[in-house]
């Protein structure tokens, strides 16, 4: 596995604040998130302890949090190895997702003041910045991606709705790695965000709702149709193309 790049270190929000298991489990959930640790890939605590620059404990602590976030799995006493992905995992978080991020939604929409249609309105005006989304910039993007959909649902707060769709967007986020790399693959995502948005400040909850279900739902379908196209197989997965 290659060191952490120096773009990585930046993009991670006030490094200087976190303790070292914070960080090592940060920039861990980070390279798994985005693929650089593969799916069923085995961690060597004495390996990456180099590549992290902390001690074997500080680095099992991490990846222990880490298997409680379900990002890895543990094999007994042979250690850890990266979490296998499937597409039923997908559809699973998928489903979970559009249930719960779709009612918060209707909900804030509902509740939302002057100050959520403001912050809702930064959120979007910031990401749409970087969009199209390029690869070297693309940590910034999900970072801002994850800022609009929580500024979506902060008109009606609710720290567990948070906590919970924190957890599956980061499962999600593993599957839009591949779903992005996909050649031929052909997404819009501004336009998407567009639509939840303008439905969302217009009061549309219904159609808020549909859009954002659809936005959801798009990584998953393009990642079947690769499958069946035999475009794509998921590593670490025991899936190959239909």
């Amino acid at each position: 596995m290659a060191k952490r790049s120096a773009q990585s270190a930046i993009d991670d929000p006030a490094p200087s604040a976190r303790t070292l298991i914070e960080q090592a489990y940060a920039q861990l959930r980070d390279d798994i998130v985005t693929g650089q640790l593969g799916p069923g890939e085995r961690l060597r605590v004495e390996h990456l302890r180099t590549d992290y620059g902390v001690s074997a404990g500080t680095l099992r602590e991490a990846i222990t949090r880490l298997a409680s976030d379900a990002l890895v799995v543990t094999e007994g006493q042979r250690g850890f190895r990266v979490a296998p992905i499937a597409l039923e995992e997908l559809e699973d978080i998928t489903d979970l997702r559009v249930q719960i991020e779709t009612m918060a939604l209707r909900q804030s929409i509902r509740a939302g003041d002057s100050q959520w249609r403001e912050r809702v309105s930064q959120a979007f005006a910031a990401i749409s910045a970087e969009e199209p989304i390029a690869p070297e910039r693309r940590r910034r993007w999900e970072r801002l991606n994850a800022e609009f959909h929580e500024a979506l649902l902060s008109g009606h707060a609710s720290a567990w709705t948070v906590r919970v769709l924190r957890l599956l967007s980061r499962h999600t986020e593993r599957y839009r790695s591949f779903a992005m790399a996909l050649p031929g693959a052909v997404r819009d995502v501004h336009a998407e965000h567009s639509a939840i948005f303008q439905f969302a400040m217009t009061g549309q909850e219904a159609r808020a709702a549909l859009a954002l279900e659809a936005h959801i739902r798009t990584t998953p379908d393009l990642l079947m149709q690769a499958l069946r196209d035999g475009r794509v197989a998921l590593p670490g997965s025991g899936i190959t193309p239909i």
